[in-house]
């Protein structure tokens, strides 16, 4: 017998909620998208009915600040692109209003998931803040001005931001965009642009475009130098190549999902560059803070003084983040994280009476505000300072998740809980960002491949028959994690062992449901569907937006470019090019030596083997993946001089990238 975690919003169910206390064992509603995979063992189901014990289920506060302010929702739960596409659908995620609690996730990622059904028109605050949730990963905020509406992150697609104006306009009055605020420089808070505001209406001041210093160079260049890994890794991240069930993906922590539609960027007519700046925004007084090196490079929460409301971006959500996120990326500063909250908590906590941020739901009353804030910088700054307390006792970045434990007072703490982040992955993050990937252990420092180790493994612990065996007792008394390892050697020994694949399917699947954190959950529920069915085929790469191919830099194409440099290729390729671009004024020179490709800007070199002149605008289509240097320059377009065999010898050397490679081994395409 158990607490029942399912949750009822309308208050004239509140007594029959407190009836049904204590239920039967829960039951699987749905059938397994998958014809090899399991529900939940009686391992797994014993450990979410103790959770179900453990947590504090008691406390409602969330589901009511969740739905606090509700306006309305629109008459579909589908979004439609222009070609009949769906770009978003809540409908996928029905099974989690039926009231059964599974024992295929985790109570607590469970009621994370019920919460972030959202999905509608919210009022914050009367008359002057409003959201629009449920639409996308992130939310959109309007604010009211003067004359006319200032949106606060603008989604991730232009479908579902028009979608979530027009929602806005029709219950609020039809208002125009006057300013467009990016908090940061993630792309599901300004790939929507374009579906709020047009160019034109930018260039010519009708509409201001604000965001945090250093945001053009890190919204373009943390998804390109590893974009092609980044994404197919994002896959598993979010889950996307599993469905949603309560046997698949069933949130992402911050929001249900990402949608599937058409990115863009409008760069910035305003930087704000100091730590804290003023401005009065179409009538609204704003004070913006700068928190670098938090959850991204480039972010800013924002104050609003006439109004007691302060903004804090995705620094303080419903969930500890990431620290290092699974889909890949710089490693972030936990420590840095936790002063930005401490230096918003005194600066403007304490006089705030509503909290609001891109992602999950708002809170409201300063106690509340106060409560959230300092877990938020509790749960970073401990992070931080007992992984290197373990780390100066000589634990390690093998041992670190399994020895940091987040502090009880913590765990108790649903604003604090694992849902995006992990405690796992972010130690070894903390440890990796002061100490770098080794050990200590000259074992580790240059290690065999696994597939070249694995097979004196599987010898010596005598075959793949009795590695199997020994795996199923594992799998059986449910030592899911030592039966995760054995296996994992022997398919890097044997990548075609189809027993052991379906064996290791099955103990991930177990492994992914009894996860609290959204994250690791689809990576280990993904893996798991790629070992039973093989890496899903994934199409040639869609070319760079339009819009982001303008916005990047001509060095960071050209870096992007050297990254498909096949070294053993270019190595004892050698040439110098002058690169020319008359309509922004700007020179460059490339080298390839020493199989590099590199390039400096400002200068031009006299020993060039060839220089071609081409305008940046006409060098977008190159970067959209439409065209190459050379076809462009045949056309016409652009001039060289000196040794065309130059363009020759750089196509030589390059390589396409696949989307769709192997990440777990033995489940390749091929």
């Amino acid at each position: 017998m158990y607490r029942s975690t399912r949750i009822i919003y309308a208050s004239n169910f509140v007594i029959l909620t407190n009836l049904i206390l204590f239920v039967a064992a829960p039951v699987i509603a749905q059938d397994h998208f998958n014809d090899k995979g399991s529900g939940p063992s009686r391992f797994t189901t014993a450990l979410q009915q103790q959770l179900r014990d453990d947590l504090p289920f008691e406390d409602q506060r969330d589901f009511e600040e969740s739905r606090r302010g509700f306006i309305a929702e629109p008459d579909s739960r589908q979004i439609i692109g222009l070609n009949g596409n769906v770009v978003w659908d809540m409908t996928r995620y029905d099974f989690l209003l039926n009231g059964t609690d599974y024992d295929s996730i985790h109570p607590s990622l469970q009621r994370q998931a019920l919460l972030n059904m959202n999905y509608g028109l919210y009022e914050v605050v009367p008359n002057f803040i409003y959201q629009v949730r449920g639409f996308d990963l992130s939310n959109m905020t309007l604010i009211k001005g003067e004359t006319g509406w200032i949106l606060f992150d603008v989604l991730l697609t232009s479908e579902t931001a028009s979608a979530a104006l027009a929602l806005a306009n029709q219950y609020l009055g039809e208002r125009p965009v006057k300013a467009v605020i990016y908090s940061h420089s993630h792309i599901d808070h300004f790939g929507g642009i374009r579906g709020v505001v047009r160019e034109e209406q930018v260039t010519s001041g009708e509409v201001e475009i604000i965001a945090p210093v250093g945001f053009m160079e890190q919204a373009i260049s943390e998804n390109v130098y590893a974009g092609n890994a980044m994404s197919r890794r994002a896959g598993f991240q979010y889950g996307r190549v599993i469905p949603s069930s309560p046997f698949g993906q069933v949130d992402s922590a911050i929001g249900k999902g990402l949608a599937v539609g058409t990115t863009g960027l409008i760069a910035p007519t305003r930087t704000i560059t100091d730590d804290f700046e003023e401005h009065s925004i179409d009538g609204v007084n704003m004070v913006f803070q700068n928190t670098p090196g938090t959850e991204a490079p480039a972010e800013m929460n924002t104050w609003f003084p006439d109004n007691k409301v302060l903004w804090v971006a995705e620094n303080i959500t419903a969930t500890i983040h990431n620290i290092y996120t699974l889909r890949g990326a710089l490693v972030r500063d936990a420590l840095t994280w936790s002063k930005q909250i401490n230096q918003a908590l005194y600066r403007f906590g304490q006089e705030a009476e509503v909290l609001v941020s891109s992602h999950n739901w708002p809170r409201w009353g300063n106690q509340r505000i106060q409560e959230i804030m300092r877990a938020q910088r509790d749960a970073y700054a401990n992070l931080n300072n007992q992984v290197l307390n373990l780390a100066n006792q000589g634990v390690t970045i093998n041992e670190i998740h399994n020895k940091y434990q987040v502090p009880t007072s913590l765990q108790q703490k649903w604003s604090v809980r694992q849902y995006h982040g992990s405690e796992f992955h972010n130690s070894r993050a903390v440890l990796n960002r002061y100490l770098g990937y080794w050990d200590g252990n000259p074992a580790t420092l240059a290690p065999l491949s696994p597939a070249d180790s694995a097979p004196l493994f599987v010898e010596m612990m005598g075959g793949a028959p009795a590695i199997i065996s020994r795996a199923e007792d594992l799998h059986d008394s449910g030592q899911y994690r030592f039966a995760m390892e054995i296996l994992n050697t022997l398919i890097y020994a044997e990548p075609e062992n189809g027993l052991a694949k379906d064996l290791l399917a099955d103990v991930f699947e177990q492994l992914g449901y009894q996860y609290e954190s959204a994250s690791l959950r689809n990576v280990f529920l993904s893996a798991a569907q790629e070992l039973r069915n093989g890496a899903p085929p994934i199409g040639a790469p869609r070319g760079t937006s339009p819009s982001l191919a303008r916005a990047m830099t001509t060095p960071q194409w050209w870096d992007a470019v050297a990254t498909r440099v096949d070294s053993s290729l270019a190595d004892g390729v050698q040439f110098i090019l002058n690169f020319i671009t008359p309509d922004t004024g700007q020179n460059f020179v490339i080298e390839m030596s020493g199989g590099t490709l590199t390039n400096i800007e400002g200068y031009l070199s006299d020993k060039a083997d060839a220089s071609i002149t081409m305008n940046r605008a006409d060098l977008d289509s190159v970067i959209m993946g439409q065209a190459t240097l050379a076809s462009l320059l045949q056309s016409g377009i652009g001039s060289l001089e000196g040794n065309q065999r130059v363009l020759f010898q750089l196509a030589s050397v390059l390589i396409e990238f696949s989307p769709g490679f192997e990440v777990i081994e033995g489940t390749s395409q091929d």
